[in-house]
């Protein structure tokens, strides 16, 4: 899939503890789809990543949060962990910026615990999509339509539920990323899927 995201910015967009394998494999597959990536933190100048169980690697900050801009991105990544989404829902920048994706319809792919983020930006009503299932409730609350799949598109969202789903969500995570702008529809995804089911 060389080429494939040629000329794209990724903001990959985590605080202290995300889960690294939800990083690293996912931002390996961008930079060999040539896509650039962008590491943005309000962590400081280093971001620690969580290995399973304990403390993993620290990573370099490429863009400082409160210095992103994110009409200049073209997609945004949200990887898991428990501790990095809890943070970053509680945290108005971290907000405003995803929104952003969402208003412009931009795309977007999250995992695990990734979109507990996304109901805080306002932004999982009427979206079908998946997570870690100890997050399910919230996101129901929040009017999602929530499933156990192993990796879930809607209009530009992609979701996945746990590592060893990376390989159908980075195939997916390209393919909307190349797309690109989704443009918006009135009518929530999950209601036209049971319209058109009924």
């Amino acid at each position: 899939m060389s080429n494939d995201l040629r000329g794209k910015k990724i903001a990959i967009v985590v605080e202290n503890g995300f889960e690294q394998v939800e990083m690293t494999e996912p931002r390996a597959a961008l930079e060999d789809a040539e896509a650039r990536t962008v590491l943005v933190s309000p962590a400081g100048d280093k971001v620690k990543g969580w290995n399973e169980v304990k403390w993993g690697t620290s990573y370099r900050v490429d863009l400082p949060l409160e210095e992103a801009d994110p009409e200049e991105f073209d997609a945004l990544l949200l990887p898991g962990g428990v501790m990095n989404p809890d943070k970053l829902r509680q945290n108005p920048q971290a907000i405003s910026f995803v929104k952003h994706f969402f208003d412009v319809g931009k795309p977007v792919a999250a995992i695990c615990h990734g979109p507990w983020t996304l109901i805080d930006a306002g932004v999982v009503r009427g979206r079908r999509l998946t997570s870690y299932s100890s997050i399910k409730t919230d996101l129901i609350n929040a009017g999602a339509d929530w499933v156990d799949e192993e990796v879930v598109v809607d209009h530009g969202l992609v979701t996945s539920r746990k590592p060893s789903d990376i390989p159908a969500f980075n195939r997916k995570m390209l393919e909307e990323f190349k797309e690109g702008i989704h443009p918006r529809t009135e009518e929530p995804a999950f209601a036209d899927n049971k319209a058109a089911a009924g």
